[in-house]
């Protein structure tokens, strides 16, 4: 491409680096979360949430489990300063939840943003500013000390607007574009500002270290929070924050190994909304670290209910690949994924195993109220015959031999490649009906007697074409019988290669299926299926389905 060379790398490595967070294999607990869907999330959305969307989307959030909730920048716009203020005066905080809302470090956006939270039970209230060399240069035209100054000026305002307050008031502070900062002055205005607050164990301060934009790879914000995290002022009563973007696609990674560097506590949204490409993905996050055995202290148990609620009042859309969450992540059709999954499940089953390691399925769907049937197991033309016969065996209890699968696997990718479309569980269900199950043109039955001596006896009516033929003969059972009675109608050689049989329902008026495979001395095998509340007539039905798809391999031939 042209003009990479103008592109240079803005962020800055720490002084010191140790990778102590690199020796780390996995997070073992869950961070505190805190959703900015309210915030971050609404102000990047084409068209706002309404305050009734907001208070929706609010009682969601709870509902599924944030304890910290930032609810907007009250001191921006009358409509979240109303929000807030419907919060507080109608009581829909509970107890045990937090608010939290923004503002910038100036006196009359402080002093709105106090009266704004007053009367909360638990708030935080959240002071920036912007640190980095380029907003320094270009956007203030400031030195160090006159972004120091402002940080630590908006700091002791706080201060005094805190002895006025009701309630649990705690404060954060984000050297806002920390990743384009130098590691030194971030840590010299992160201090400053600890300096005038002097957090408590009774009264804990949140720094929070966004990559507002993301600058670089992964492992150089973990290490830069790694730096921040040995050196800080007051750590054991600072809780250490992130506030990861998604600039280069990798907000998940950065809040990941974030935490492994030290941070506490993640700042983001459900599904990553957030201005440009967005904020980091709680859910992603949260579900990796389900996976890993770890809970996340989020309820993500119903993902379709989430996805609609948050599309609802968002209008945004979930990608079908969004991890975890996506209609098409746990979607095979692939055939060989298919079988694979199909095989693991049925492993689990006779294993009766707690544990999960299905191929293909870093998670169990049912864990996040997807199913089996309708959300892993897709067919198109791709698809293989594992995952159709486990389908057809699952869904509607046809247990096919395993040369019947691939034969029907084959009949199922021929009508899905010839529609070009998915199939829908009831089309591969009535392909099965339509091509395999009691089949009977041209060939057909109808009044049969059987003798069980020494040697089944047959007395058997064949019709084929509508033409009568009755036929006596006999054979090792009825199955073998009636083939030799087929063999005199049609005059070929024919031989079942494969007879089985099992129940459909449970019960006194159950079903029952049988499948044949019918070969002739061409070595042209068919099959066919047949269902009867009589075990008999369920065998022969088959039987003769299998010949008459036998019969129009020959009748093709012969054209």
């Amino acid at each position: 491409m042209k003009n990479f060379d103008r592109y240079q790398r803005g962020y800055f490595m720490p002084p010191v680096n140790d990778l102590k967070w690199a020796r780390k294999e996995y997070i073992d607990k869950a961070p505190v979360w805190c959703s900015v869907d309210l915030r971050d999330g609404n102000q990047s959305l084409i068209v706002p949430m309404s305050l009734d969307e907001k208070l929706e989307f609010f009682k969601y959030l709870v509902q599924v489990g944030f304890k910290e909730i930032e609810v907007g920048f009250p001191a921006a716009s009358e409509t979240e300063y109303e929000f807030l203020r419907t919060l507080i005066e109608q009581d829909l905080v509970p107890d045990d939840v937090t608010l939290q809302v923004l503002t910038q470090s100036r006196e009359h956006i402080i002093a709105k943003t106090f009266e704004a939270v007053r009367g909360a039970k638990n708030a935080i209230v959240h002071l920036y500013n912007s640190t980095s060399l380029a907003q320094r240069e270009q956007v203030f035209h400031m030195e160090k000390p006159g972004i120091v100054e402002i940080a630590v000026e908006g700091a002791k305002l706080m201060n005094e607007y805190l002895k006025d307050m009701p309630g649990n008031i705690r404060f954060e502070y984000s050297p806002e574009s920390f990743t384009g900062t130098e590691m030194e002055f971030a840590l010299e205005i992160c201090n400053a500002v600890l300096d005038v607050w002097q957090p408590r164990a009774d009264w804990p301060v949140i720094i929070n270290l966004p990559a507002t934009v993301e600058m670089s790879l992964p492992h150089v914000y973990a290490s830069q929070i790694e730096y921040m995290n040995d050196n800080l002022k007051y750590r054991e009563n600072v809780v250490l924050s992130l506030h990861p973007h998604n600039d280069r696609g990798c907000g998940v990674a950065d809040a990941e190994l974030g935490m492994l560097a030290g941070a506490d506590r993640i700042e983001g949204t459900l599904f990553g909304n957030g201005e440009r490409t967005g904020n980091v993905d709680i859910v992603t996050l949260a579900m990796n670290m389900f996976c890993h055995g770890v809970d996340p202290q989020l309820d993500f148990s119903d993902i379709t209910e989430i996805t609609k609620v948050y599309e609802k009042v968002t209008r945004m859309h979930v990608y079908e690949r969004q991890p975890y969450s996506g209609r098409l992540v746990f979607a095979a059709f692939s055939g060989s994924h298919q079988d694979a999954i199909a095989k693991g499940m049925k492993w689990h089953e006779e294993k009766q195993l707690h544990g999960w390691s299905v191929p293909y399925l870093p998670i169990d769907p049912h864990d996040v109220g997807r199913e089996y049937e309708s959300d892993v197991i897709r067919i198109n033309s791709q698809s293989g015959k594992g995952g159709i016969g486990y389908l057809m065996q699952t869904k509607y209890g046809f247990n096919m031999p395993q040369k019947m699968r691939e034969d029907f696997g084959y009949a199922v990718k021929s009508v899905s490649d010839h529609l070009h479309k998915e199939l829908s569980h009831e089309e591969i269900r009535d392909i099965f009906l339509s091509q395999y199950v009691n089949i009977e043109h041209p060939i057909s039955y109808g009044k049969y007697s059987f003798s069980d001596k020494a040697i089944m006896y047959a007395d058997v009516e064949l019709k084929l074409h509508g033409k009568v033929a009755r036929l006596q003969t006999t054979g090792n059972g009825r199955l073998n019988a009636v083939t030799k009675a087929l063999e005199q109608l049609l005059d070929r050689k024919l031989h079942v290669v494969t007879y089985e049989e099992h129940s459909l329902t449970a019960g006194s008026t159950s079903q029952a299926i049988a499948y044949v495979g019918l070969e002739d001395r061409q070595d042209n095998v068919c099959w066919g299926a047949g269902i009867d509340n009589d075990i008999i007539d369920a065998s022969l039905n088959a039987l003769l389905s299998a010949a008459n798809r036998l019969y129009e391999v020959w009748q093709s031939k012969e054209k």
